[in-house]
């Protein structure tokens, strides 16, 4: 069927239909049988033909809540796979995977915003976005404020190595390599580092931000300041108190712009910065203009090459060094991140912040370049503002003034005592510099007021962004925003107070060093995140940025935290301190949340690389430990059997609870896949360090079969089988029975140790669980799902509650005929509280007693070492070893090293039973009694029965039957009452004992027992008496 496009002519199919090419939307339907359910429609596609498969496309890989499109639901495996109805529809729908924020693929490409903030809302361009809020970030307090100061320190030479350093590493940001939503660099390392790191940097990103706010708001205030100085007017002191004054006004008007939403904020920046382009083109007009006598005095000459040699060399003074002029000028370079902390309120994150900060980086270098250029070349670093202070004919000039000295001025009075001018001592050198000096001042003004407007909006939404993914719970209450924009006024408030406790202190060269390791701290994580990304070499890890290098990255992470120490060593030990404090207490806390981080894929890759590496090593008997395949059924179904499995491998060693689902494949399958995620995520709720397996099969022997052949990986395999003793094997059936025993031949043939666990109350507790899922179901009030599970469990819920008997007329009123969740009969009730307690009876610690290990046979140890396994747990440290031989086994025990409290040799368990009549009892229902028939008669009784025990079956095996007997006889004797007994399991011999014998066998052997174990080892050596 033609459907293509040709350059010469074009062919179309007239069956095609373009619209029906978008994502598919469900249908209701009504069935024959009058089920109504929703379904896809099937339709006819550009292939031409009637199909669900959809062509690629975008909307299917968004997030729920994606505020960038709308998201749409692909067809579903089983759509396309399973029959077709009658009408053609699909039998089952697929409904969509919404996942919020505690799962949360939802978080991982694009921001969850609540849908009803979708309209109205401003979203940016890279322009006002990302490149204006960068360019009056970066070149915010410090370009006409400390710049000047800056390079009269460290001289030109010093200064622009800085510069270039600077904008190295900045440029090569990983920021630009991925698409950051809300939350910029906290959303990038905590997505990519995990929550424990993107918690902890979040938090100090956060409050860096918000004392970069004092810091811009106080470099104005001085400003201020010296204006009210010049024209002889203070408010309090001409100082820092007026310094505080002037800084807690204007962060008031701050927080109201900010208040008033991006919009309003935006429309500010614009305006500062057309005033900020407009001082730094003064400044740059001012060097040209021939300088005044006055302006003479104070340090200014136009450009002189004298001047620039003078100044291109670093002359430090007092305390000041390279890095502590370092620590004060570098918040400069922080208005990198001012596009990205706003990125949630971006029109395209992935496309813009690339742009918008190369552009601004290069920008504002230039800038900074030019400016120090023209600073260096025409201010002499110290001058008296004497226009007398000239030099005397004749006299030479030396000293340190020597570049004023040969224009004609004597500025070597500087050298005794401090002077008010030049770059050294003067804030206002640009103002002095400027053609029109209130020009400068408004600059500084737009400046200082741009970069305190900038950080008080991001801090907030990088507040926020850490807010909602509710790492910390006492914080969740800033995670609420307001209108359209979803703006964090709660935030903006706590901002503001973080803000005026930092303007309080007043100075700047205080206050900026503060800052600088907390973001040193946040670039270092950045920088180290997208190493650690590129590493692990995850699929999902695709930078964006074409010149992106991992070892960059590496060497910019390095070089921050180098700098951190170099600049404040106890500063930065602080620093770290508060992250690793934050880190320990998330990874404590272990939030819910799923980001796909590059600690997962490390993790991965580690695991890999080990058991790739266990392959190559042969096992040996000194590293052997139990990894247990533990048959549990669903992990809540069997308690007491998971608990005990548990305790075994605990942190140490391979625990696998798996469940078989019985049935055809079409019917169980559905039910396996959503079993599978549902348990291993109990699993990890209730701190078992277990893993949960589930197989389909037709039959139960059929399945476990295939968890005996194929579980684990390399050496990391099963070795040891745990099942329940099977209570009901004489009324099940002789196929169950069959199965079960079969169960055990198919693990003794695939070389497993095998561990029988037999508790008087039993194992399985899953009538209680589907009791409590029908009361959950039926009320949906936690008060009502208490009730049922105390009534059904018989607790003495009447002490705790004297409410609940409202809730039986409640039930009794509303669901009349349904009696699941009404008391059970006193005798059920019993039995079913005596079953709870037994299931619980491994969670808790054990009281004082013995563990009873009846060695009988050589297994290769695994009896022995099981229990002495059990020894080490703290719950069980309580509890003596003793061990029962039947032979003179003393020696070896002792050079086994295993601490027990007795070591007991039985002597008379080849002894006759004294009671035989029990195993009649229980046997006579299976028995042929081929015996009293005639030849034929007994052939055909054997040929219609085969599972039935024959005389000559009991014959053989009487001596082994009775040892059965007799052993249960001496075990009560000894091991009444002890916490756990150990014995050695009898083994059936294929085709030679029956099944019902064999199952005899075992239940006559533990009968009446403490909770027993019943364990064979696979007779190779677990144990070793060498070192």
């Amino acid at each position: 069927m033609e459907r293509f496009k040709s350059i010469g002519g074009e062919h179309v199919n007239p069956a095609y239909n373009s619209t029906l090419d978008e994502p598919p939307v469900y249908e209701e339907s009504n069935f024959s049988n009058g089920e109504h359910r929703t379904v896809r429609p099937s339709v006819v596609s550009a292939f031409g033909h009637d199909t669900l498969d959809r062509m690629p496309n975008i909307d299917f890989y968004r997030n729920e809540g994606s505020v960038s499109g709308h998201r749409a639901v692909r067809p579903s495996l089983q759509e396309l796979h399973d029959v077709f109805q009658k009408n053609g529809a699909i039998s089952d729908t697929m409904q969509d995977d919404k996942l919020g924020s505690d799962g949360i693929p939802s978080d991982d490409i694009e921001s969850v915003l609540p849908t009803d903030s979708g309209e109205g809302t401003v979203k940016f361009g890279w322009i006002r976005g990302v490149l204006v809020r960068c360019m009056l970030n970066i070149w915010g307090v410090m370009l006409f404020i400390r710049l000047s100061w800056v390079f009269g320190q460290r001289g030109y030479i010093l200064a622009d190595c800085y510069t270039i350093l600077i904008s190295d590493v900045l440029i090569n940001h990983p920021l630009l390599c991925v698409c950051v939503l809300a939350g910029g660099a906290y959303y990038l390392i905590s997505r990519s580092l995990g929550p424990e790191f993107g918690g902890s940097i979040g938090l100090i990103f956060a409050f860096a931000n918000a004392v970069a706010v004092a810091m811009y708001v106080v470099g104005f205030a001085e400003t201020v300041v010296d204006l009210l100085k010049e024209n002889e007017a203070t408010i309090i002191d001409g100082d820092i108190n007026d310094i505080r004054i002037i800084g807690c006004i204007t962060v008031v008007l701050l927080l109201a712009i900010s208040v008033a939403g991006m919009e309003w904020e935006a429309k500010a920046q614009i305006v500062l910065l057309v005033i900020l382009l407009v001082a730094i083109g003064n400044m740059l007009v001012g060097t040209v203009i021939p300088a005044t006598k006055d302006k003479k005095s104070k340090g200014f000459f136009n450009y002189q090459s004298n001047i620039f040699l003078e100044n291109f060399t670093p002359a430090f003074r007092g305390d000041e060094t390279f890095f502590s002029v370092f620590a004060i000028f570098f918040p400069a370079a922080t208005g990198i991140l001012a596009g990205a902390n706003i990125s949630g309120d971006l029109r395209d994150p992935q496309g813009g912040l690339p742009k918008g900060t190369l552009l601004a980086i290069l920008i504002t270098g230039i800038t900074y370049l030019v400016v120090a250029l023209c600073v260096s070349a025409t201010v002499v670093r110290d001058a008296t503002g004497n226009i007398t202070d000239l030099i005397t004919p004749g006299i030479p000039c030396n000293g340190s003034a020597i570049a004023a000295c040969e224009l004609g001025y004597n500025f070597s009075s500087c050298e005794l005592q401090s002077c008010k001018f030049g770059l050294m001592n003067n804030f206002q050198v640009m103002t002095m510099v400027s053609g029109f000096g209130p020009l400068i001042t408004a600059g500084t003004f737009s400046a200082t007021l741009s970069s305190a407007l900038a950080s008080l909006v991001s801090a907030p939404k990088v507040f926020q962004a850490l807010c909602k993914d509710n790492i910390y719970k006492a914080l969740y209450f800033f995670a609420k925003g307001h209108g359209k924009n979803n703006e964090p006024i709660r935030g903006y408030v706590l901002t503001f107070v973080i803000s005026v406790a930092f303007i309080l202190i007043g100075t700047l060269n205080t206050i900026a060093p503060i800052i600088s390791n907390f973001f040193l701290a946040s670039y270092a994580l950045i920088n180290f995140s997208c190493f650690h990304a590129s590493y692990a070499k995850s699929p999902g890890w695709r930078p964006g940025y074409k010149y992106y290098n991992m070892w960059l990255s590496l060497l910019g992470a390095l070089l921050c935290c180098v700098v951190m120490f170099v600049i404040n060593w106890w500063a930065a030990v602080l620093t770290y301190g508060i992250e690793i404090l934050l880190y320990i207490y998330v990874t404590v806390k272990k939030p819910d949340v799923n980001w796909g981080s590059s600690t997962q894929a490390v993790t991965f890759v580690s695991a890999v690389s080990n058991a790739l590496s266990l392959s190559g090593v042969e096992d040996h008997v000194k590293n052997f430990r139990p990894q247990v395949l533990a048959l549990t059924g669903s992990v809540r179904t069997r308690p007491a059997l998971l608990d005990l499995a548990h305790s075994f491998t605990k942190n140490y060693g391979l625990c696998l609870t798996c469940e078989v689902f019985v049935g055809p494949r079409s019917e169980v399958f559905q039910e396996m896949n959503a079993n599978i995620e549902k348990n291993q995520l109990w699993l990890g709720k209730t701190k078992r360090k277990a893993f949960y397996a589930g197989v389909a099969c037709d039959t139960f022997r059929e399945g476990t079969e295939r968890l005996l052949q194929a579980s684990g990986l390399g050496r990391m395999k099963p070795n040891t089988l745990m099942i329940g003793f099977k209570r009901n094997w004489r009324t099940a059936g002789v196929e169950a029975v069959q199965s079960y025993v079969g169960v055990l031949h198919d693990a003794f043939d695939f070389e497993y140790g095998t561990v029988m666990l037999r508790m008087n109350q039993g194992l399985d507790v899953s009538h209680l669980i589907e009791a409590e899922g029908q009361c959950e179901n039926m009320f949906g009030v936690f008060v009502y799902r208490n009730y049922c599970l105390k009534k059904l469990m018989a607790i003495k819920w009447l002490q705790n509650n004297i409410t609940f008997p409202h809730a039986v007329v409640v039930s009794h009123i509303f669901f009349p005929s349904v009696s699941v969740c009404s008391p059970p009969p006193p005798q059920v009730a019993k039995m079913n509280e005596r079953l709870l307690e037994a299931s619980m009876q491994f969670k808790k610690k054990q009281p004082k007693g013995t563990i009873d290990v009846w060695w009988l046979f050589d297994d290769g140890g695994l009896t022995l070492l099981l229990p002495y396994i059990l020894t080490t747990r703290k719950k069980w440290k309580d509890c003596k070893l003793r061990i029962f031989i039947a032979g003179q086994m003393k020696s070896l025990l002792q050079k086994f090293r295993i601490n027990c409290s007795d070591i007991h040799v039985i002597d008379d368990i080849h002894v006759r039973p004294s009671s035989e009549r029990k195993l009649g009892d229980m046997i006579e229902p299976f028995c042929l009694h081929e015996g009293s028939k005639d030849a034929a008669q007994a052939e055909a009784m054997q040929r219609d029965q085969p599972w039935k025990i024959t005389d000559k079956e009991l014959n053989s095996f009487e001596e082994k039957t009775n040892l059965q007997v007799r052993l249960n006889e001496v075990i009560k004797e000894n091991s009444r009452s002890a916490n756990l007994i150990f014995v050695s399991m009898p083994i059936a011999r294929k085709e030679a004992i029956s099944d019902f014998l064999y199952m005899a066998w075992l239940d006559i052997l533990t009968k009446d027992l403490p909770t027993t174990l019943l364990i064979r080892g696979n007779h190779k050596s677990v144990l070793t008496f060498y070192s």
